[in-house]
């Protein structure tokens, strides 16, 4: 996975001397400063000193992953992965569980070809606990058959869940395809199924000596710590583990293939979809980095070759991706394309080939070429404020060492990135996209039926006549417009970002056709009265901004990060999208057909069709938000939109007075108000209608609503009902309720049938957010011969908690620990701010909630939590709604007798 983090000292500097179109001087190259140390058992440390705030990043790389399997034996690097958390020899349990109690946050582990890794972001006084349960798993692991059984069943439960999802075949049949039977990467990470069945206590054991030793192993520490106390921390708890066995690791091995190698496969997908994959070099490579440049010039953005031809000009695909796989020893360069309704995979191929062979004679333009520099460098800029996770900077540190020996291998990258010429990326795409190519095309499989006709097969039919066939504190004003501006300075992080709350949403739509909102916001960025989309697209990627429109049930929101060096032009652009939408009929018709696409899309997937139905049933369909969850509407009523529709939608609800300008970053009210009078000097107020939120209420007895998928791998089951709106003073029994229930990995419906039935990958609750009563959802993707039992079990938690099995005194110190030791590094980022006061903004909460919160959590007692849940679940006026294989779990779901059965389609109709 990719990852980019990097500390600044001059954001400016850097972005005039690197990018500027005639930089008189070399560029000052972003840093990540750090320490290495070795013990003497062979582990590595690195140390990243980030003062920002009270946490540490613990970040664990292990150099093993699926290519140090053997045939026969795949998926055990990813076993493993999930071995690791359930417990050691002095901490038993759940490690996950005992991490969250100390504030935990960034907590998971992830398995690909080269590595296993395992991170978690702490408060700087939890460190010792931390080192401590990860030295602890090292040396002390436990490794029984109970352990190894339990996660097993869940492993091969995320293995049905990802083969349940749409195109999922091609996740199998690229490696098998792509690469010698012999070569570690022609197998995929989560390994087969019989592979796994067959997976015995002595291998896995063997798998832990051999691999699992510190002499193979990289420690990141980045954050709020130096280096001499964490090296002493680290041999501390590390020091006196046995370094382990030499390790053997494969070296360099591309596998360029020649000719073309073609596959058509049949799966349950709405839309044809062809993959084009070439083996490549290696990460860190020269060649590697170029080829992601290529990537980015074909496939990133709407001026991308690839994407303005097909989709944009000739409207012949819904979507494309286009990326390079990046690993240790090889990469693959991939190129994914949807085709649209109407359009085969063979026109949208011919295109595809054109604009290669375009590219491959003339490589890049001038224009292009700086567009994916800036872009790159932009992208590595945001990556900045992260120490952990994915992209922080212990991960790209701890990456850069384990695949090229060099924390510091980044730099190479970016300066590589920053010279490339045009002739070097043509070259680069001519040395490795030319010849030797897989493609794959999945075909939607047909919606074949059984004949309606019986035959009594007792016996042979007659012969016949022979047939003739932590906020920082808010600072507000308001512009002469009317527009509210609220404001969090963050000093020195370079960076300025905003979001334009508007108070629509989809919950607008009630005036008009169900999916107006989404259209209009997928809308708002392509085209005003003096650019094109394609200009908007061109023009943010040059100021290395970030522009985005979207929506939820209740705002629909206008996004920009700019750097701040580049804002008053970015603002600029940021006002004529707000103000000047033109909403060209060429751009609706796409963005109509690419939304009744995802409305296709979502139909096939399982989660997606019960967020799609669920509303309908909770709510009705005249209340705001009875249309489905995701925003899209249906086919049917987005068919019906015209773009008169979406230019209302704008001049109604785009107003200053209905609207909040939320701006977090490296700037001040003093010296971004004045800009800001600029900007939106000549937006108008109006009039705005009052969207219908009148209260509803539960249905007098349980409705079971059951949607047939055919074959269908997995069940995905919800139970839901409205709850009350939110409420500041009681929001965080609320809160802390459902972590009991099922917000977090720890809760009861997750450690039910996750960890002890394992019938399923993850299940969990929730309450989706709105600002009026809020749908209350318990769901859970289960396999198909567990329906029943899942079921029952679920209905037997959401029971328990209001009555023989309510929130215990030791569940609520584990919430109150988690969420108070937690809040420390949650808001980190500009946007995890920006997040936070949005929601201070949707739900009319005072702007010291967040200040107040770890009081009033520590404050809680389990009568609050008792209360919460009478106020929030009813286990006897709840919808059901089940997606699955009818044939198969309809009888079991008689059984339970839940409520009356109900077969409805992917919209929610009578079946």
């Amino acid at each position: 996975m990719s990852t980019r983090l990097v500390r600044l000292l001059s954001l400016v500097f850097v972005l005039m001397l690197a990018f500027g179109a005639a930089a008189p001087a070399r560029a000052q190259e972003p840093d990540i400063p750090y320490q290495k140390f070795v013990l003497s058992n062979g582990l590595t440390l690195i140390v990243h000193e980030d003062h920002k705030a009270p946490i540490v990043a613990v970040n664990v790389w292990y150099h093993v992953g699926s290519k140090n399997e053997k045939a026969g034996r795949t998926g055990f690097a990813h076993l493993f992965e999930h071995l690791m958390f359930g417990g050691s020899q002095h901490a038993p349990g759940s490690y996950i569980k005992a991490l969250q109690v100390v504030g935990a946050t960034n907590l998971n582990g992830t398995t690909n070809f080269d590595r296993t890794n395992y991170f978690e972001n702490v408060p700087t006084s939890a460190l010792d606990f931390a080192l401590w349960m990860e030295a602890d798993r090292m040396a002390y692991l436990d490794l029984s058959q109970k352990t190894l059984d339990l996660q097993r069943g869940v492993v091969q439960n995320e293995k049905r869940q990802g083969e349940n999802q749409p195109y999922a075949l091609t996740e199998e049949h690229i490696p098998d395809n792509t690469f010698p039977k012999e070569h570690p990467y022609s197998w995929d990470v989560i390994g087969d199924m019989a592979d796994l069945d067959a997976a015995a206590l002595k291998d896995v054991q063997e798998w832990f000596k051999t691999y699992y030793g510190p002499s193979n192993v990289v420690i990141v520490l980045a954050g709020d710590i130096d280096a001499q106390t964490a090296k002493a921390k680290v041999e501390k708890f590390f020091g006196d583990i046995p370094p382990g066995p030499p390790v053997t690791h494969q070296r360099v091995w591309i596998a360029k293939m020649t000719g073309t190698h073609r596959e058509i496969t049949q799966d349950r997908v709405p839309l044809p979809r062809i993959y084009k994959v070439w083996n490549i070099p290696q990460f860190g490579s020269a060649d590697s980095d170029y080829l992601t440049m290529v990537a980015s010039c074909l496939g990133d953005g709407k001026t991308s070759r690839l994407y303005k031809r097909l989709v944009y000009d000739d409207q012949i695909a819904s979507d494309v991706t286009v990326y390079n796989d990046a690993r240790e020893i090889a990469g693959q360069f991939i190129v994914q394309v949807t085709a649209a309704p109407g359009h085969s995979l063979d026109e949208v191929e011919k295109a595809i080939d054109q604009e290669m062979a375009r590219f491959l004679k003339d490589g890049p333009t001038a224009s292009e070429l700086e567009r994916v520099q800036t872009a790159y460098l932009a992208g590595f800029l945001r990556g900045i404020e992260r120490i952990g996770g994915f992209g922080g900077s212990s991960d790209q540190l701890a990456q850069y060492a384990v695949f090229t020996g060099d924390p510091d291998g980044y730099k190479t990258t970016l300066a590589r990135i920053r010279k490339a010429t045009a002739d070097q990326l043509r070259s680069a795409a001519n040395r490795w996209l030319a010849d030797g190519v897989y493609i794959a095309e999945v075909m939607p499989f047909p919606d074949y039926k059984p004949a309606a006709a019986e035959v009594d097969r007792s016996k042979a039919p007659a012969l016949g006549t022979a047939p003739e066939v932590n906020l920082p504190k808010l600072e507000r004003t308001t512009l002469s417009s009317g527009l509210k501006v609220v404001l969090a300075e963050r000093k020195g992080a370079g960076l300025v970002n905003m979001w334009m709350d508007v108070d629509a949403g989809f919950a607008a739509d009630q005036f008009g056709s169900p999916g107006t909102a989404k259209l209009a916001a997928a809308l708002l960025t392509d085209g005003t009265r003096t650019r094109n989309a394609l200009e908007i697209n061109d023009q943010t990627a040059l100021l290395g901004a970030e522009l985005q429109s979207y929506g939820d049930l209740d705002f629909s929101y206008v996004r920009l990060s700019s750097l701040k060096s580049k804002l008053d032009s970015t603002l600029e652009l940021f006002a004529d999208v707000i103000l000047n939408p033109s909403f060209p009929e060429a751009d609706f018709k796409r963005e109509q057909r690419l939304q009744i696409d995802a409305i296709q899309q979502e139909q096939s997937e399982p989660v997606s069709m019960g967020l799609r139905v669920f509303p309908r049933f909770l709510y009705g369909t005249k209340h705001a938000y009875g249309n489905p969850l995701t925003g899209s509407g249906t086919a049917a009523s987005v068919e019906k939109i015209t773009r008169e529709e979406v230019v209302k939608f704008h001049q109604v609800w785009f107003r200053p007075n209905n609207a909040t300008l939320v701006v977090v970053g490296d700037t001040t009210l003093a010296e971004i108000t004045p800009k800001l009078e600029k900007a939106f000097a000549s937006w108008k107020k109006g009039e705005v209608p009052v969207k219908n939120m009148a209260p509803v209420e539960l249905p007098q007895k349980s409705v079971v609503y059951l949607v047939d998928k055919p074959n269908a791998g997995q069940s995905i089951i919800f139970a839901g009902n409205v709850s009350a709106p939110p409420n500041a003073a009681e929001e965080i029994a609320v809160h802390a309720m459902n972590d009991a229930l099922g917000g977090n990995f720890s809760a009861r419906l997750n450690m039910n049938l996750r960890e002890d039935k394992h019938w399923a990958y993850g299940a969990a609750s929730l309450l989706w957010s709105a600002r009026a009563q809020r749908p209350f959802i318990a769901y859970a993707p289960v396999q198909t011969d567990k329906t029943r039992e899942s079921l029952a079990e679920i209905n037997k938690e959401l029971r328990g908690l209001l009555s023989d099995r309510p929130v215990s005194p030791e569940e609520l110190a584990r919430i109150q620990a988690n969420e108070t030791l937690r809040l420390p590094g949650s808001r980190e980022t500009l946007d995890s701010v920006g997040t936070s006061i949005n929601s201070l903004l949707k739900y009319h909460w005072p702007d010291d909630y967040y200040d107040k919160m770890s009081g009033r959590i520590r404050a809680l007692k389990t009568a609050d939590l008792d209360a919460a849940a009478k106020e929030v679940i009813h286990p006897d006026h709840l919808v059901w709604v089940v997606v699955g294989d009818r044939a198969k779990i309809e009888p079991g779901i008689r059984e339970l007798n839940l409520g009356e059965i109900r077969f409805i389609d992917a919209d929610g109709n009578p079946k």
